[in-house]
């Protein structure tokens, strides 16, 4: 595929395979061609990691925080696990919502939470709202403690953003899915990689190798869940489709 902008006569060329298609530029679709490569772009570039939130690094793509809110805002949940932390910004965002909404808290999980990191999360204000949990998230003592520190009655959403691999995400889903409730979601996040395989910091197995079509597989196996795109609570605008990280992302237990 080929993208051709011409400012001045306001029209996007779009060459497929020889053919050309002309688009004009404020079109929704050429926007969505537009957001598709400025995301390639800007993965490559490592656009997420200029952001934090409340003191942290975050390193994720902003429009996917700011929709997860909304999600988490009408789910309510009273417990939100994540797994992988990194600098843990994602844990003190989540955190954030928790403290605003007068609801839920956060367990984080990670192979190895580093010390520099460790001390930051456990000198932040919204440090009562968060539990760490040191290890891999699918080692089965590692589960069984995540398990035991949720209780029957409570409502639960589960975010996975450690090890890309499909196998490790596949691993995550089979060990987390029946802690969600009804109505919630697990939430599968960088997607992505399948579109980045041919970027100068991609690699070609993520082709197949990633977190979507770990995804895609689970919900094939397990009709309680559906992958289903949350809609907009607010749209003035033609754009139905995310500018995400995390395409085809939340899994809802229906």
């Amino acid at each position: 595929m080929k993208l051709t902008i011409d400012s001045t006569t306001k029209i996007l060329v779009l060459e497929v395979n020889g053919k050309f298609r002309k688009i004009d530029l404020y079109s929704k679709e050429a926007f969505e061609l537009i957001s598709q490569q400025w995301l390639k772009v800007g993965w490559n570039q490592k656009y997420s990691y200029t952001f934090s939130w409340m003191g942290r690094p975050i390193i994720q793509l902003p429009e996917d925080m700011v929709r997860i809110q909304e999600v988490i805002y009408r789910v309510k949940p009273d417990v939100i696990i994540e797994t992988g932390i990194a600098h843990g910004g994602s844990l003190i965002f989540y955190a954030s919502l928790c403290e605003v909404m007068k609801k839920g808290r956060i367990i984080g999980i990670d192979i190895e939470i580093r010390p520099h990191n460790r001390k930051a999360i456990e000198a932040h204000q919204l440090l009562p709202l968060i539990t760490l949990v040191e290890g891999d998230s699918t080692d089965p003592q590692v589960v069984s403690q995540v398990k035991s520190l949720t209780r029957p009655d409570e409502h639960v959403m589960v975010i996975l953003d450690s090890c890309h691999t499909k196998e490790h995400v596949l691993k995550e889903l089979e060990a987390y899915h029946d802690l969600v409730t009804q109505g919630s979601y697990i939430v599968v996040t960088d997607g992505i990689m399948e579109d980045l395989y041919d970027v100068p910091r991609g690699k070609d197995e993520w082709r197949k190798d990633n977190p979507k079509a770990a995804a895609v597989e689970f919900a094939s196996k397990h009709p309680e869940f559906r992958i289903e795109e949350p809609a907009f609570p607010f749209n003035e605008s033609e754009i139905t489709k995310r500018v995400t990280h995390w395409p085809d992302a939340f899994l809802r237990r229906i």
